[in-house]
């Protein structure tokens, strides 16, 4: 485990960039927390960064950074009691496969899965759900190094206060070293994907909702153009793509010509209209069925940066309604379609959706594009709504208001105060988000 010194660092979409003072891959969680106690030693910080899928500045490490490459094993698998624990750097794409090995499954999951399974965790990465909430709320234990370089284990019934805080912690209670997931058996997922026009989807989503158990929408800006996605359980036999028609949608549609718009309306913004119009027009309706991962998660290539919030569910529709609006009041000119996603509600401390029946909206643009001015504009609007910004993508939300917005916020950072009084393990972003 020789430290590697001087190494640069930054995140998958290339706004985040960091030089540790050291960089080491402990490989067991007790060479973590010995790496803990050494930074404490000289007096430094320490965070453990995983595939750098966040947006925010959530895994900049300054003092000590952690990969977690070396910790990937697949310590227990109960089929009887859907009981899994794996360590913190495992992808979530190898636990899907593992999982799928064994008859089982994650019940919920957003939509890319190349992320390690605690970054996941930590920024409460959440799919849409109708009964099933984020990953946080599919969490039976966590195995974490604190501040102090010890190694502890939280569930309901063991340190409860703890498990409910450091399931959406952003590593600043402890570093997690390994998570207990409560699966579910195998299934199979029938995806219904749809075009439909921006009224119809709003005139139906409570419906839409109501009769599926996973409905999602994607809205083109500047067209009445939407995209529906209703996925349910099916009894099989699966029905996957072709080869040929996956490859043609997910893989060169989606990705190998969204690159070359975006590289398009890069150097010309005022073709975006036009553009979006050709792309809403061209979507097809297709159904399939298939492992449930399978569905749930898709390929992304083209790089972008992101913005989400979660809203109150009853806010949504008038919040996209008056989001539209902002599109012809401000001029913008925006490739990425706008996603929206529901989810009910979660108990860990710092979820998006903790409490509340949550609607989700989150906007993107190309990495190579200024955000600054539309993510200020989204983010104005969304906040007045009471709006809970995600931890892994891009606000700029500081402590003063996300304790109006989280009921559990002050004992969040209570017992961070208590586990991390030095602040080991914090960063800028932490520094923003809780205060100091």
């Amino acid at each position: 485990m020789s430290p590697v010194t001087n190494q640069k660092w930054q995140n998958w979409a290339g706004n985040q960039q960091a030089t540790a003072r050291r960089v080491a891959t402990p490989r067991t969680a007790g060479e973590v927390a010995a790496q803990i106690r050494s930074a404490a030693d000289d007096g430094l910080t320490v965070r453990m960064t995983g595939t750098g899928h966040s947006f925010t500045g959530a895994a900049v490490a300054e003092g000590v950074r952690l990969r977690p490459t070396a910790l990937t094993a697949v310590r227990s698998v109960d089929t009887a009691t859907g009981l899994v624990t794996v360590e913190a750097g495992l992808p979530l794409h190898a636990l899907n496969r593992i999982l799928d090995e064994h008859g089982l499954a994650l019940a919920n999951m957003g939509d890319i899965q190349q992320q390690t399974v605690a970054g996941a965790l930590q920024t409460a990465t959440h799919g849409t759900g109708r009964d099933v909430a984020g990953l946080v709320s599919q969490v039976a234990a966590l195995e974490l190094a604190l501040a102090d370089g010890t190694i502890v284990t939280c569930s309901r019934e063991e340190r409860p206060d703890l498990f409910d805080a450091a399931r959406a912690g952003l590593g600043a209670l402890g570093i997690v070293t390994a998570i207990t997931w409560r699966t579910v058996p195998s299934f199979l997922l029938r995806a219904q994907e749809e075009p439909m026009k921006w009224d119809e989807v709003l005139s139906r989503v409570d419906e839409f909702e109501a009769a599926n158990e996973h409905f999602e929408f994607y809205w083109f800006p500047h067209t009445e153009g939407c995209l529906t996605k209703r996925n349910n359980r099916a009894e099989g036999p699966a029905e996957p793509l072709s080869k040929f028609r996956y490859w043609l949608d997910d893989r060169f549609l989606s990705n190998t010509v969204f690159e070359a718009i975006n590289k398009v309306t890069h150097r010309a913004p005022a073709t975006v209209p036009f553009v979006n119009g050709i792309s809403a027009k061209a979507l097809g309706a297709r159904t399939y069925s298939e492992t449930s991962y399978k569905v749930f998660t898709s390929p992304r290539t083209v790089r972008f940066k992101e913005q989400e919030y979660a809203i109150p569910r009853e806010r949504l529709v008038p919040a996209l309604r008056e989001l539209r609006a902002l599109f012809t009041k401000k001029g913008w000119r925006i490739s990425f379609p706008i996603e929206v996603r529901l989810l009910p509600q979660e108990d860990a401390w710092l979820s998006m959706a903790h409490g509340r029946h949550s609607a989700f909206i989150a906007v993107h643009v190309y990495h190579r594009d200024p955000h600054e001015e539309y993510f200020r504009g989204v983010e104005d609007l969304l906040a007045g709504l009471e709006g809970r910004p995600h931890w892994g993508k891009l606000h700029t939300r500081d402590a003063a208001y996300l304790e109006t917005v989280y009921p559990r916020f002050g004992d969040f950072v209570a017992l961070r105060d208590k586990l991390d009084p030095d602040r080991r393990f914090a960063n800028p972003y932490t520094r923003q988000v809780f205060g100091d």
